[in-house]
């Protein structure tokens, strides 16, 4: 059992758990995602790492309810457990496979939206231990819905923008960053992670103004082990899987739109059998010998 040492309610819909999970914390790096299970027989849960104590051997989760299994989860408190918690999974971030020297060379900011705020705060922080300094874009519908400011403002230059214009600047993340852009900023690296449509973009953005761009695409995700295949995805007109090849790619090859109206299909069991005809032997994950659903 992986008990949890401290629950809170980040926003209207948010909510961060502090797990005691030893080897996940041992050896985790940014970027890299876990699967919970809140029972024996319930269904697995990924979500990015937003957090870890290789010391207190213990990991940070941040998460939203959408479903029976996250509706649950948000019940748990401090001192309930888990039944399993699977990590560290995915590839980390390619930034932590670069010497800090280098890193310090490069104008690198990230832009986050919603929940996605969560793993953006890992490689954040890791930066700043290397002493590497970056710009970071939250959004956010309204000013309720911001969370992690406080842990963002000790590690980089925070810019805070919400829809309705109730705290920070007004507008979306795109007009954000294009408005630094025009302040004087000049990026060589942007980290993009929140919804898909964010995600999509931020990247159409940045591909006009020319700065190389990383998405995360942990939103696909279901399994988590390249098994179910919902997490497929077309990068560069190849065939990926965000949980065994990613979760980080290129977002100016990402095909969002295909990714989008497949995770929309995904969630209905006619989507899925539809999807399985189209795509054939390639239709489940990483592993190329699971058997799927057979």
């Amino acid at each position: 059992m992986y008990r949890i040492l401290s629950a809170e309610k980040l926003s209207e819909n948010i909510y961060r758990m502090v797990v005691e999970a030893e080897n996940v914390a041992r050896h985790c790096l940014p970027g890299q995602f876990l699967i919970v299970r809140t029972s024996e027989h319930s269904e697995r849960i990924p979500l990015t790492i937003c957090d870890y104590d290789r010391e207190k051997h213990t990991v940070t989760i941040v998460f939203q309810p959408v479903g029976y299994s996250t509706m649950k989860m948000a019940e748990l408190t401090a001192g309930d457990a888990f039944a399993d918690v699977t990590g560290p999974l995915g590839k980390p971030s390619d930034l932590v496979n670069e010497p800090p020297e280098e890193l310090k060379k490069k104008s690198i900011v990230f832009v986050a939206g919603g929940v996605g705020t969560a793993p953006v705060y890992p490689q954040v922080k890791w930066l700043h231990e290397q002493g590497v300094s970056c710009d970071v874009i939250i959004g956010a519908k309204t000013k309720d819905l911001v969370i992690m400011e406080e842990e963002f403002r000790k590690v980089c230059n925070l810019y805070i923008t919400t829809d309705d214009g109730s705290y920070g600047r007004s507008g979306m993340v795109t007009k954000a960053l294009e408005d630094l852009v025009s302040e004087g900023k000049k990026y060589d690296h942007c980290v993009a992670i929140g919804p898909m449509v964010m995600m999509k973009f931020v990247s159409l953005l940045t591909k006009k103004l020319g700065i190389p761009t990383v998405v995360s695409m942990n939103p696909v995700m279901v399994d988590g082990t390249g098994m179910c295949g919902a997490c497929r995805v077309t990068v560069g007109g190849e065939t990926k899987f965000a949980c065994v090849d990613g979760p980080e790619f290129d977002g100016h090859l990402v095909d969002f739109d295909e990714a989008m109206k497949r995770q929309q299909m995904y969630k209905t069991e006619e989507g899925r059998a539809l999807l399985k005809l189209k795509e054939g032997d390639t239709h489940h994950g990483g592993c190329g010998s699971c058997g799927g659903e057979e």
